[in-house]
């Protein structure tokens, strides 16, 4: 087994619930990696995850037209960094980025790998872990690292966008004008085939498709371009959006990265790209949710539902959520399984995750 790169002894006890009532800090952390259609190389990565004692496989999400996969694990911060540098490394002996084609924006084998802090640690000791992580990425496997959001060493590289920009494909000269937090800056044949990461810390994000009943990525990139917070229309507070076309479901996507979600929340959105498309003569047909997403953002947009036509909110946990299910048309694609999609029900372990 690995060694723990912070040189710290990794819990052993892969119960997620049993370190919130010791107290022990729990964090959590989503990497996005560049291959979404090689089920061999995502097992591998998968497999260099679980081999880290103290680290819980929560999730794994693959896109083909995206050619992405996410995969959600939780645990105490040293085995969990000690897990995402592991699948780093596996990931960028797997993948090759000169041959790497898909529809999401991305910059490297590795293209983001947050870390979330969920119980009983501070932004800013999650921020410590995730410069340590982006540190030992760049020096021992010679990655190109950028580090974003609370882990990011200057303003502007606090946007994910910003450190994205020109993806994979512009990344040669990117390093010789904005060079790396962390790794060398010098586009190798090692660089050439990883690409660069992005590391850092942040708050909760949740990622989601709305599915349109059309083929459009005009229609679809209209619609985003719409809601985002730098857009041209309503400019909804933390919301990213992006308009594709996906092959696996012949259907138009809106997919959308709420950023801040005590400012947004999911129902809002999901009524504003309604509003939005209803414009452009089309529907939403259902939502999609990318990786996994706390309990109450679902409560919340069941009582937001109810409260439409009943003045009485007061229903128990199950009738929210089927509400939110039903009316969000969560099942649109396929079903949406509350027990494997929503992060308390994995981590057997209430949460308050916008306390910091």
């Amino acid at each position: 087994m690995q060694h723990s790169i912070f040189d710290a002894q990794n819990v052993l006890s892969s119960e997620i619930s049993e370190r919130k009532e010791s107290g022990l800090p729990v964090i959590e952390c989503v990497p996005n990696f560049s291959e979404g259609r090689d089920f061999a190389k995502i097992r591998k990565i998968v497999a260099s995850i679980e081999a880290i004692a103290g680290v819980k496989l929560l999730h794994i999400d693959t896109g083909a037209d995206a050619n992405r996969t996410v995969i959600t694990f939780a645990g105490t911060p040293e085995p969990v960094c000690d897990a995402a540098f592991a699948a780093i490394k596996t990931a960028s002996e797997l993948i090759d980025m000169r041959y790497h084609h898909g529809k999401h924006p991305r910059i490297g084998s590795v293209d983001v790998c947050p870390l979330i802090p969920l119980q009983n640690i501070t932004m800013d000791a999650t921020v410590t872990y995730a410069r340590k992580l982006a540190r030992c990425t760049g020096e021992e496997l010679g990655i190109p690292v950028y580090c974003y959001e609370n882990a990011a060493f200057t303003p502007e590289r606090k946007n994910l966008a910003f450190c994205r920009k020109g993806e994979y494909e512009s990344l040669k000269q990117k390093l010789g004008e904005q060079k790396p937090d962390f790794g060398t800056d010098i586009f190798s044949e090692n660089v050439a085939k990883t690409g660069a990461t992005i590391i850092g810390a942040r708050g909760f994000l949740a990622a989601v498709n709305f599915n349109l009943n059309t083929k459009s990525t005009d229609t679809a990139s209209a619609i985003a371009s719409a809601i985002r917070e730098k857009g041209n229309g309503v400019k909804l507070k933390g919301i990213k959006a992006i308009g594709w076309y996906i092959d696996d479901f012949d259907i138009a996507q809106v997919s959308v990265n709420i950023t801040d979600i005590t400012a947004t929340a999911l129902h809002t959105v999901f009524e504003e790209v309604k509003k939005q498309a209803s414009i452009k003569g089309v529907r939403v047909t259902g939502t999609e949710i990318i990786g996994m997403i706390p309990e109450q953002i679902l409560l919340d947009a069941g009582t937001y539902f109810f409260a439409k036509d009943n003045p009485d909110t007061n229903f128990p946990k199950e009738i929210l959520l089927e509400k939110a299910i039903q009316q969000l048309g969560l099942n649109d694609l396929k079903p949406f399984v509350p027990a494997e999609k929503i992060l308390e029900y994995k981590l057997k372990s209430p949460l308050k995750l916008f306390i910091q």
